[in-house]
């Protein structure tokens, strides 16, 4: 299964998101906490360049907390600071103020050198599809500004929001890029939701998810599936799952498309615990 989603909109995104950067202090790079590698889009990083930037690791309650941690040192090994936060529950958003603060001290300070009247500090909010973007802003502004939702695409323009007298956020729709040379960073983002089923094959990806499991979580296979291994018969597997979880077609056979949208459905209800699908280990460092 080849894995490519780039709607018009995102296109035009790109284009907007260089136009203003020259308007923000800091950029804010969301990334998802279960894919510090994956959920990053390569060209983001052309795009920003040498603008300050604060990485920001969304639902860390999603996510392996040992896992999170090892991201966090590692992206300090590469020059970025990272903070990890609970954006649903508004928690932690102390500590995106307060690295925002740190990096941008010797630009505010010469500013005030110059005799220029203290001002909000103005971000940009970047990052994929259904990272958390809205609902961050949202948290910091405590009510509902802008708009959110369990699907990628939701926001489709830029908004600029103001936190109080500190903090003025530049929101952008989520931007993928046209083409993912591994594969295997398709399937993650499809996983964790980044992109709509409207383009996957949900066995593929429940496929996918089974030997993932399989691999770096053995042990929540065993509870959840009560599978030791995945093996090369995957009908046997799907039987074995919708027998299990009582999924059956009219009829009385197993339904194998219903089996496949529960794994999946699963691993991202979180009924399978906390996931990191990106490990620290398997990353080659940054340039």
């Amino acid at each position: 299964m080849t894995i490519q989603w780039f709607p018009g909109h995102m296109a035009k995104a790109r284009r907007e998101v260089t136009e203003n950067l020259k308007l923000v202090d800091i950029v804010f790079e969301l990334v998802d906490a279960r894919l510090p590698v994956s959920s990053r889009n390569p060209m983001l990083e052309q795009i920003v360049h040498q603008k300050t930037k604060l990485m920001i690791l969304t639902k860390a309650d999603m996510a392996d907390e040992r896992e999170t941690a090892k991201w966090i040192e590692y992206y300090a090994t590469q020059g970025i600071q990272a903070v990890a936060i609970n954006s649903f529950e508004g928690k932690d958003l102390e500590k995106v103020l307060k690295e925002t603060r740190v990096l941008l001290k010797p630009k505010f300070d010469r500013m005030k050198s110059r005799g220029m009247k203290p001002r909000a500090i103005r971000a940009m909010i970047l990052g994929i599809p259904n990272v958390g973007k809205s609902t961050l802003i949202n948290r910091f502004a405590k009510k509902n500004i802008a708009r959110t939702g369990n699907t990628p695409g939701v926001t489709k323009s830029q908004q600029w929001i103001k936190i109080a007298k500190e903090l003025e956020l530049l929101d952008t729709p989520g931007i993928l890029w046209p083409k993912f040379e591994d594969q295997q960073i398709g399937f993650k983002l499809a996983l964790s939701g980044a992109i709509k089923d409207a383009v996957l094959r949900m066995e593929d990806l429940a496929v996918y998810a089974l030997r993932f499991l399989e691999a770096h979580y053995p042990e929540r296979l065993q509870e959840r599936f009560q599978l030791e291994t995945v093996g090369d018969d995957l009908e046997q597997v799907f039987n074995h799952i919708g027998q299990l979880r009582k999924v059956y077609a009219t009829g009385g056979e197993v339904d194998y498309d219903a089996v496949a949208e529960l794994i999946v459905r699963d691993v991202r209800n979180e009924h399978l615990g906390r996931l990191t699908f990106d490990f620290v280990e398997d990353e080659a460092p940054l340039e």
